[in-house]
């Protein structure tokens, strides 16, 4: 293993262990133990979830946060739940995935010059963190970040991670140009060396009603895939 492959593995276990909001760590821990009916026979896993992907990546899939019945009771970001359908089927489809379908962790998955995370890396309640409990975690983003030294490009599902994106940037040192980028589907900025994209999240309310439909996910995807080289 590599010296950036033994950080991240460092990092996941420092994600894994965190307990840094109270508010966070007693939601998804009652989550867990209380569950959803359809899952009640399931351990769930009910810790933050780490990102995921292929170490060499070019391209950086950013979310909001664990769902509380996916990723809070999977253990991986976007599996188990109908946002992770979409995105990894698209993902599949322009060829970043070997696989349309991520049911747990241990499934196969194997993602190709992609890395898939949130921006808040824990389940939170009615899924809105608060600017506390995202702050908390943008050091973890930007450590990724800093270990996927080949990222290109940032791929944000909805405003919240594109606002939390250009806040890791600003992290970095990499202060986002003014006016401040504007968030909008197909949208794009460059911060430094990396150009964000945006992308309406793949939620249910989104798909359901058609404001995101499939060929507008492949679109930024195959987009993001030509950027990242």
């Amino acid at each position: 293993m590599t010296a950036a492959g033994r950080e991240l593995d460092d990092l996941e276990r420092e994600i894994v262990d965190c307990r840094r909001c109270p508010r966070l760590v007693a939601w998804r821990e009652d989550v867990a133990r209380t569950k959803r009916a359809a899952f009640r026979d399931e351990e769930y896993w009910g810790r933050p979830i780490p990102g995921y992907g292929d170490p060499e990546a070019r391209a950086m899939v950013l979310g909001l946060a664990p769902a509380a019945h996916g990723g809070n009771r999977t253990g991986r970001i976007f599996t188990g739940d109908r946002s992770g359908d979409w995105l990894f089927a698209a993902l599949y489809r322009v060829g970043m995935a070997n696989q349309p379908l991520s049911r747990s962790r241990d499934d196969g998955l194997r993602l190709i010059g992609c890395w898939v995370c949130a921006a808040v890396r824990c389940a939170p309640p009615a899924n809105k963190p608060t600017p506390a409990e995202r702050d908390n975690c943008m050091p973890y983003a930007t450590r990724e970040l800093d270990l996927l030294p080949h990222v290109r490009v940032i791929v944000c599902l909805g405003a919240f991670a594109w606002d939390a994106a250009l806040r890791v940037m600003r992290l970095r040192g990499d202060a986002p140009p003014r006016p401040r980028p504007r968030f909008g589907h197909g949208a794009e900025a460059q911060v430094g060396d990396l150009t964000l994209i945006g992308c309406y999240h793949p939620s249910q309310q989104n798909t359901f009603t058609g404001k995101l439909t499939e060929p507008m996910i492949d679109a930024v995807l195959a987009r993001a895939r030509e950027l990242a080289g």
